[in-house]
């Protein structure tokens, strides 16, 4: 039998890593967009409330999106 799950899940939890791979992706095929874009592009008004931000500070965290002096943000 497997262990059982840790009572709380980390910072990256099982699906961070796909949604961190469906900013980059938009922002590859769409180039910067400002937050509230990319939001639309990757539909977060279907992820569940905080998703999104968490998301795409870890992807910042990580280096792998930056943030411009437009207030947009970009892949790296």
């Amino acid at each position: 039998m497997p262990p059982p799950k840790p009572s709380t899940e980390g910072p990256r939890d099982r699906h961070v890593t796909y949604e961190i791979g469906q900013l980059v992706r938009a922002l590859r095929s769409q180039g910067p967009q400002r937050p509230e874009e990319l939001g639309r592009l990757v539909g977060d008004e279907y992820w569940e409330s905080g998703r999104f931000d968490k998301a795409l500070a870890l992807a910042v965290s990580d280096g792998l999106i930056t943030r411009t002096g437009e207030g947009k943000v970009a892949v790296v």
